[in-house]
């Protein structure tokens, strides 16, 4: 099925995944809603939703930038109605923005916890509320971007408050695939098998080094439109693994979507 004419609400999609995908779906013709806080240039991270909304218009796609911070409710209302007096639908959205610190209890900020979770579970809860209305509609998806429950003690032990944020989209995806039955609604997390070359793996959780062994986004990306382009709830309440959904889908070549072919592949957290 193609995603021609469909809208899809991306949180982050001024770069990384999130970008990624925005630009997998406008080579159907999607319209795509380019929802993040980077309206300006930033020194180190490339790309803004200005930036990302001219590359989906060149890929095929419609775009539509908005500056949003998925912490205020009333912002992500009011960014939900606005993509949907633009477009006329909302089919999907796709809960990729994140926050990350891999520090344990002992040394954390709160204020920094309060960051993670409130970017990582809360704006799950948050942005899939504000869209249910237009969901209830085109009968579409909701996709988070978040592990699958492993609950071995070495995923806790030296970034438990992480761990709990990212596992809290887990467990909201569980719950809203339960809920949302009645309406139809498709709701799925996936996560990467290995480690993905983006600006939170470069500047926060490794270094170039670490990027050597990841995956390009585009796993992620191709991942991700074969669960948005099924239909009537065949994929649904699925904690994803994204090299495993390709590979139920018939991909058996992973090669290309390496970052350095010389580099040794890294698993990603919480995958054994």
């Amino acid at each position: 099925m193609s995603l021609q004419g469909k809208t899809l609400f991306i949180t982050g999609a001024s770069r990384g995944i999130g970008r990624e995908i925005a630009l997998r779906a406008a080579r159907d013709g999607a319209n795509i809603v380019i929802a993040a806080k980077s309206a300006e240039a930033h020194p180190k991270l490339p790309g803004t939703i200005h930036s990302v909304a001219a590359e989906v218009v060149a890929a095929g796609g419609q775009a539509l930038a908005l500056q949003l911070d998925v912490r205020d409710e009333d912002a992500v209302k009011a960014a939900m109605a606005k993509a949907f007096e633009h477009f006329g639908s909302i089919d999907a959205v796709i809960n990729n923005a994140g926050a990350i610190k891999l520090m344990g209890v002992e040394h954390l900020p709160p204020k920094r916890f309060d960051l993670m979770f409130q970017i990582n579970t809360r704006a799950v809860m948050v942005c899939s509320q504000a869209a249910l209305p237009y969901l209830k509609q085109s009968r579409g998806h909701i996709l988070s971007l978040s592990p699958p429950v492993n609950l071995d003690p070495k995923w806790f032990a030296n970034y438990g408050p992480y761990t709990t944020t990212k596992y809290g989209m887990s467990m909201l995806t569980l719950g809203m695939h339960e809920e949302f039955k009645k309406y139809g609604i498709s709701v799925n997390s996936l996560w990467p098998k290995t480690v993905i070359a983006t600006a939170a793996i470069e500047f926060e959780a490794g270094g170039p080094a670490v990027m050597k062994a990841a995956r390009l986004p585009a796993i992620m990306a191709d991942a991700a439109y074969a669960i948005l382009s099924s239909t009537e709830r065949t994929i649904s309440g699925r904690l994803l693994i994204d090299e495993e959904l390709l590979r139920e889908h018939g991909v058996s070549d992973f090669e290309h979507y390496r970052y350095d072919p010389s580099g040794k592949l890294m698993t990603d957290l919480f995958v054994d």
